[in-house]
């Protein structure tokens, strides 16, 4: 037992024992004895980034292309199409200038009273002791001819007071002023008072 204790630590010690020469190999000279070398895979990987740069490049280039050539098949179209669309674009301009003369139209004549509602309301208002001569429906408003009967004094008094009434008739909301035309005159044929009311239409010009 004694002996096999003996021979297992001379077996360790020699183990343990440094070499009986020195190692004088020179590991970077020495051959690469690898199966597969390091430079292939630096070498794969570089020709591999290269065919994706180039496959990537390729691709753009065949979009851009694809683009130039549908760009010029549509400035083609419209090279082809420029002189009706530039004589359609005429046309509507003509059409629109037209469509605003016939709108203003449309607007002035919706704006202008009706004058035969206009001469009812008058008829059913006007005092007894005047006289409703002639009406006269201008650009700006509406003139009123008028015979007072009575003296001058008494007279002009009815027909400010007509005046006045008119002002006040919520029916006539038309009208913005309401004024003389003119001096009341006796009228020689009638031996009547002659007098002129001017009414004055909203948003127009002031009367001339």
């Amino acid at each position: 037992m004694l002996s096999l204790l003996k021979k297992k630590s001379e077996a360790g010690a020699l183990a343990l024992a440094p070499a009986w020469h020195p190692n004088f190999r020179n590991y970077e000279k020495l051959p690469d004895i690898k199966v597969v070398r390091t430079a292939f895979f630096v070498n794969g990987l570089a020709i591999f980034v290269l065919l994706a740069l180039l496959t990537f490049f390729g691709y753009k280039e065949w979009q851009l292309r694809g683009l130039r050539s549908q760009v010029a098949e549509w400035q083609q179209r419209i090279d082809k199409h420029k002189k009706a669309s530039d004589q359609g674009v005429a046309t509507f301009k003509k059409f629109q200038a037209e469509e605003a003369k016939i709108l203003e139209v449309d607007t002035f004549l919706k704006s202008r009273i009706t004058l035969s509602d206009l001469l009812i309301r008058l008829g059913s208002t006007l005092p007894a002791n005047i006289a409703l001569d002639a009406v006269e429906l201008r650009e700006t408003g509406l003139s009123l001819r008028l015979s007072v009967r009575g003296e001058a004094a008494e007279a002009s008094g009815y027909a400010t007071a007509y005046l006045e009434q008119l002002r006040a008739d919520k029916e006539l909301v038309d009208f913005d002023e309401f004024q003389f035309a003119s001096q009341p005159v006796r009228n020689p044929a009638t031996n009547r008072i002659a007098v002129e009311f001017f009414l004055h239409l909203k948003n127009q010009p002031a009367k001339k």
